[in-house]
């Protein structure tokens, strides 16, 4: 008798043990859930109160105002996010868009063909990537130091080709891509949509894509995987430069000017909103409509502040906020998902 009632309180035992751990696994699971879709909630919450405090925010003039605001933003983002993905990072994609429309629009107005211009831009962009991931992948440089050194150079380089001065007078033809509208909808967000597009097929469906996150989740096991772990590191750095120079073109184009400060409001949001896109910075984990959900929150947020009236100064702080809470976010979901 002794025996079988030791034998119930051991089976109660284990199925009180199994019920907690499915507790403890749903609880985990429920979690990761809201930490990796935080960002889209955190966007509904922020139109909402936008909404609330100022109606026009809902008008279509701001919401497409917003799209157009983000594309640049979002694609360089994107760019930059190939090598987030990997534990690695590029801080040189601000100054490779700045130097790369400079010296693309310098030749246009020399007398190059503007179509011929855009291409130079982004072949400039991605060669400096392709250094850039030369330089990380085969003579082991630290690509924190290393792209924050290529940043200086071209960032300089930009304010010596202009000697200071803002390169204006741009064609029509060149910044159409930039200011013009099909039917009446700006162009700049189709471009914004259809690079998004393009990149989660990237990630998702390719080799390159499954390459990515097998190097940034774990680089020694990749490699005996038999993944060529430099040329990939090579390629998202490439990219990287690549959407840097496309970035450059169209920001540009929508300025119609290139100034010796160009785009260096991106330096922080393009890193904030990949990271609270769910971009991990320890490598490995991250996803396209992330990414795109992080950078339309800051822009929402930057638009949004402008729209209520708030000082420029206010404006600063909330995209300094936002940074702090993306790293808060990332060590969580580090913490909790391992």
């Amino acid at each position: 008798m002794k025996k079988e009632d030791g034998k119930i309180m051991s089976l109660l035992k284990k199925i009180a043990a199994e019920k907690q751990q499915q507790i403890r696994d749903n609880s985990l699971n429920a979690s990761s859930l809201i930490l990796n879709n935080i960002v889209w909630l955190l966007l509904v919450l922020s139109i909402v109160i936008m909404g609330l405090f100022q109606p026009i925010f809902f008008s279509s003039v701001i919401l497409s105002n917003i799209l157009v605001q983000a594309t640049v933003l979002g694609i360089l983002t994107a760019g930059l996010s190939f090598t987030i993905l990997l534990g690695d990072i590029d801080l040189s994609v601000v100054g490779n868009m700045a130097f790369s429309a400079a010296l693309g629009t310098l030749a246009m107005k020399a007398g190059l063909p503007w179509g011929l211009a855009v291409v130079m831009i982004i072949l400039i962009g991605l060669i400096f990537g392709f250094i850039n991931g030369w330089l990380i992948a085969k003579l082991k440089a630290v690509a924190l130091i290393e792209t924050l050194a290529m940043n200086m150079i071209l960032t300089g380089g930009v304010i010596a080709v202009t000697k200071g001065r803002s390169i204006v007078g741009l064609s029509d033809s060149y910044k159409w891509a930039g200011q013009g509208r099909i039917f009446g909808v700006p162009f700049l967000p189709i471009i914004f949509i259809v690079v998004y597009i393009i990149l989660y097929i990237v990630w998702t469906r390719t080799a390159l894509g499954r390459s990515l996150y097998a190097v940034g989740g774990n680089e020694k096991s990749a490699y005996v995987s038999g993944i060529k772990v430099d040329n990939i590191r090579i390629a998202a750095f490439t990219v990287s430069g690549m959407l840097a120079g496309l970035s450059g073109y169209l920001l540009s184009g929508y300025m119609g000017a290139v100034t010796s400060t160009f785009g260096t409001e991106y330096t922080m949001n393009s890193i904030a909103a990949s990271v609270i896109g769910g971009v991990s910075l320890s490598g490995g984990r991250g996803s396209i409509p992330g990414i795109l959900g992080g950078v339309l929150l800051l822009t929402v947020i930057q638009v949004g502040l402008q729209v209520l009236g708030i000082s420029s100064y206010y404006v600063q702080m909330a995209g300094g906020l936002m940074i702090f809470i993306a790293v808060l976010i990332d060590a969580i979901r580090v913490r909790i998902q391992g």
